[in-house]
């Protein structure tokens, strides 16, 4: 199991930067060994630097992944209980696989619009981490756009016009247009409703561990600007989720086999490509607690 221990040896391993607006991989480390103060805090390091780390051919068993991810901070628990891998309810199965009996083994539309995990509580995630089990043949990718980049590219009027708003983040907001689409997804429950209860962000957030501002609004959870009238609401979120997701803004991952993909929740949003229905796509994933934008 993943520990972080001072008289471990240093592993060698090299960070490489993509050749995109955000990212680069991890090449030679494995998450399976224990992991010393001074490799841990060059991870890290590169974590905040680039936002999305790919750890390149982690053959890892879900403890490990659980352990490594656990480094970072407490993890989260989601919502939707139906898609926990047997025991260990801290791994969300992200699938499109049906079982034998037509029920599905995972949440096989996760990521269907630009988003920022967890957006919808009070203290949104700091980051996830993904597993690739199994991949398909073609599609599956994952997008990420840097939203630093996307505040630092708004005009200075605009800048000025949202620093200091607020808006709504709701689970709810597409949930049943999602179900529409995908039967699979399950109804929630009374108690599963009551757990993500609407939640008020910044628009503009500011990053805890490195100062700088990033825009905090998605097409998934983000519902409405408070204080202002809906359609100028509708119309101010529209053009901010626009300029978010432009393409000088974003790296498009295209996943290896045991890839383990480790995203800055704090500074991007990230987006499901989609995978033919007819190829099998397994991910797992955890969510590690963050702290109350501001």
């Amino acid at each position: 199991m993943t520990a972080l221990s001072d008289s471990a040896p240093s592993q060698d391993f090299e960070i490489r930067r993509f050749d995109a607006p955000v990212g680069a991989e991890v090449i030679g480390l494995d998450i399976a060994r224990p992991i010393n103060a001074s490799d841990f805090a060059r991870i890290h390091r590169a974590y905040l630097d680039h936002h999305v780390l790919v750890f390149r051919d982690q053959c890892i068993t879900p403890d490990e992944h659980i352990a490594f991810s656990r480094r970072f901070g407490p993890l989260e628990i989601h919502v939707l209980h139906q898609f926990h891998l047997a025991g260990h309810p801290e791994i969300l199965i992200v699938s499109n696989i049906k079982k034998p009996d037509g029920e599905p083994l995972g949440l096989g539309d996760a990521g269907a619009y630009w988003h920022s995990d967890i957006s919808y509580k009070p203290k949104p995630s700091l980051g996830s981490l993904l597993h690739a089990q199994e991949l398909p043949g073609e599609g599956g990718d994952t997008l990420f756009a840097d939203q630093h980049l996307a505040w630092e590219g708004l005009s200075p009027a605009l800048r000025q016009r949202i620093l200091p708003l607020q808006a709504e983040h709701s689970y709810l907001a597409k949930y049943e247009e999602l179900r529409a689409k995908n039967p699979w997804r399950p109804k929630l429950s009374e108690e599963q409703i009551a757990k993500v209860a609407p939640a008020v962000q910044p628009v503009v957030r500011t990053h805890p561990e490195t100062g700088r501002k990033a825009l905090f609004v998605s097409e998934h959870f983000t519902t409405r600007v408070v204080g202002l009238p809906q359609d100028e609401s509708d119309a101010l979120l529209a053009e901010l989720f626009a300029h978010s997701v432009k393409p000088e803004y974003v790296y498009r991952h295209h996943w290896a086999p045991h890839d383990l993909v480790f995203w800055d929740n704090r500074s991007l949003m990230h987006l499901a490509a989609g995978t033919p229905d007819h190829l099998r796509r397994k991910l797992y994933r955890t969510t590690i607690e963050g702290d109350a934008p501001f």
